[in-house]
């Protein structure tokens, strides 16, 4: 779990990006994890309108008299909170990924930078402004993880259910660290704002990783963060 690569927060600083890349996902780390299922997909808005029409949850801004429209159902729901997105996971007896278990799934069993391999291919992944909004779960199957999760990568940034903290043994400090911010994993379809031309490209690579963490406030609802769920896989006798 985590990176040792310090080379790219140099980039970081040429393109005025004060977001640590890696700092804050060092140092390089084993962890032993329980056996763990997740959700091969992120959820779609169909599925999150069900569980809204059970629970009488909130009507999501972007839906339409009430209910995603058809051509929204398969797309990767969005505008949902923290608590929202554990209420979800926790309403179908699963719960939210830790960032370990997502970062496992992410890399697969080599521990790929990207779920597809080493090397950033923005054909495999739905980031950076590839398209003006999330595509319909699954589009990407080139960029499937060795486990056969999808999306891991873009479409929309990804809840897990740890807060914002140091990783073992890291020397980097922030005032944000502690139970004030939950971390967010996977990249989204979002663009990248105004970064100079040289280094745009390092910019989609480097926050696309399966390394690279991002943070909220767990009460903030985005249009391009989502959830998948996880559950612990029966132990054996």
């Amino acid at each position: 779990m985590g990176t040792d690569d310090i080379r790219l927060e140099s980039i970081a600083e040429e393109a005025g990006i004060t977001k640590p890349w890696v700092l804050d996902a060092a140092p390089e780390h084993r962890i032993q994890l329980p056996s763990f299922f997740l959700d091969q997909h992120e959820v779609t808005n169909g599925a999150y309108f069900r569980f809204v029409e059970a629970n009488s949850f909130p009507i999501l801004p972007h839906w339409h008299d009430g209910r995603p429209r058809r051509d929204q159902e398969r797309l990767p729901v969005g505008y949902v909170s923290w608590p929202e997105a554990d209420a979800y996971c926790r309403w179908l007896g699963k719960r939210l990924p830790t960032e370990a278990e997502w970062e496992k799934a992410a890399r697969g069993p080599d521990g790929w930078i990207y779920p597809w391999g080493y090397f950033f291919d923005y054909r495999r992944a739905n980031v950076g402004g590839l398209m003006s909004g999330p595509a319909p779960v699954g589009s990407f199957p080139n960029g499937q993880s060795p486990y056969g999760a999808r999306d891991m990568i873009g479409n929309v940034w990804e809840w897990t259910a740890d807060w914002y903290r140091p990783y073992p043994g890291g020397s980097y400090v922030s005032a944000d660290f502690g139970e004030t911010y939950r971390v967010a994993r996977g990249n989204s379809w979002g663009g990248l704002g105004h970064f100079p031309k040289n280094v745009l490209e390092e910019v989609k690579a480097a926050q696309a990783r399966a390394t690279y963490r991002l943070y909220f406030p767990p009460n903030i609802a985005m249009e391009d963060v989502g959830f998948r769920c996880a559950k612990d896989a029966p132990k054996k006798n």
